[in-house]
C-alpha cells in the first residue's frame, strides 16, 4: 500500500534529492580528473588541458609506474598488511566481542569501561613508539599490524549484533555438550555473517589505506607500502621510475601525470571489490547498530 505523501514532504525529497546529486558530482570531479591526468599526453598535461576528459590518450604513464619494481614491492608489502592484519582483527574482535555480549559475565560493565576508555582517549604517539621500538618490531610487518590489531569502535558493533542473536541458541549448544569456541566458530559465526563481512571491509580498507602507521614505523624502502610509495612521489622522489624506464621515457615524464597514474593503480582494488561486499556492508552497518 502507497502513502500518499504530503506537498511537503515531496518538497523535502526532492531537495534531498537535488542536494546529494550536487554533492555526488562534487565527490566525482576531483576522481574524474585524477583519471582523465593519467590518460592524458604528457604535453596535455604541461599545458594544463586536461579538466574531466583524456586529453590524447595515452597508457604511457601507466606502463612507466608497471615497469617500477619499487611500486610492485610496495603492492606486495600493502596485500600482505590487508591479509595478516585484517585476519588478526577479525579473530581478536569476534573472541573478545563474544564474551563481552553476555550480561552474565562477571566484570563485563567494567571491561566495557575500559573499551569505551580506550575511544575518548587515546594512546600517546611517542609511547607507543617507544613500546614498539623496544619490542624491535620496527621495519617489520608487525608494527603495521599489533598496534592497531582491534578496533573498539568495531568491537562494540560486534558486540550489540552478538547480542541480537536468539540466547536459546546458545543454551541449547552448552546442553548439546558443546565448547565456547565450537559455539563461536559452528554457531555465531555463521549467524554473524553481515556484521563480520561489514568489519571485514572496514579493516581491510583502513589497512590498504593507512598512511601514517607505515611512515611512522618503517624507514627501510624495501619495506614500504603503496601509500607510503605515493608519499614519496608526490614528495618528488622520482629514482624509482626513473631508473626502470628507458632514456626516451625519460625525458618525457611529467611527476603529475605519474602521480595520477599510480594513485589510480592504488584505489582500483578497492573500487573494484567494494560493489560485491556493498551488501554486506549495508545490511551489517544497519543490523550491528540496532540494540534490541
Amino acid at each position: 500500500m502507497q502513502i500518499k505523501q504530503s506537498a511537503g514532504e515531496r518538497l523535502f525529497d526532492g531537495f534531498n534529492i537535488i542536494l546529494l546529486s550536487l554533492l555526488s558530482i562534487i565527490a566525482l570531479i576531483p576522481i574524474l580528473h585524477v583519471i582523465a591526468g593519467s590518460l592524458s599526453s604528457p604535453s596535455a598535461i604541461i599545458h594544463n588541458e586536461v579538466f574531466l576528459w583524456p586529453v590524447e590518450p595515452t597508457l604511457q604513464h601507466f606502463k612507466l609506474v608497471a615497469n617500477t619494481d619499487a611500486f610492485w614491492s610496495a603492492a606486495w608489502m600493502t596485500i600482505q598488511v590487508v591479509v595478516i592484519g585484517t585476519l588478526i582483527n577479525m579473530v581478536l574482535t569476534v573472541f573478545a566481542s563474544y564474551p563481552l555480549s553476555k550480561m552474565h559475565l562477571r566484570g563485563r560493565k567494567v571491561l566495557m569501561m575500559f573499551v569505551i576508555f580506550t575511544m575518548i582517549f587515546q594512546a600517546p604517539m611517542i609511547p607507543v613508539y617507544m613500546v614498539v621500538k623496544e619490542l624491535h618490531m620496527l621495519n617489520t610487518i608487525w608494527a603495521l599490524v599489533i598496534p592497531g590489531a582491534i578496533s573498539a569502535f568495531n568491537m562494540i558493533l560486534c558486540i550489540t549484533f552478538f547480542r541480537s542473536l536468539p540466547e536459546e541458541l546458545f543454551e541449547a549448544a552448552k546442553v548439546d555438550g558443546m565448547s565456547d569456541y565450537r559455539i563461536v566458530w559452528q554457531i555465531a559465526v555463521p549467524l554473524s555473517k553481515p556484521i563480520l563481512f561489514t568489519l571485514l571491509l572496514f579493516y581491510a580498507v583502513g589497512h590498504w589505506n593507512s598512511y601514517f602507521t607505515p611512515l611512522l614505523y618503517i624507514t627501510d624502502r624495501g619495506m614500504q607500502t603503496l601509500q607510503m610509495y605515493l608519499y614519496f612521489l608526490m614528495q618528488g622522489s622520482m629514482s624509482d621510475i626513473a631508473a626502470g624506464a628507458s632514456a626516451e621515457s625519460s625525458l618525457s615524464m611529467v611527476p603529475k601525470a605519474l602521480e595520477m597514474a599510480t594513485i589510480v593503480l592504488a584505489t582500483a582494488p578497492i573500487v573494484v571489490l567494494y560493489p560485491f561486499f556493498q551488501k554486506h556492508f549495508v545490511k551489517g552497518a544497519t543490523l550491528g547498530s540496532v540494540k534490541e
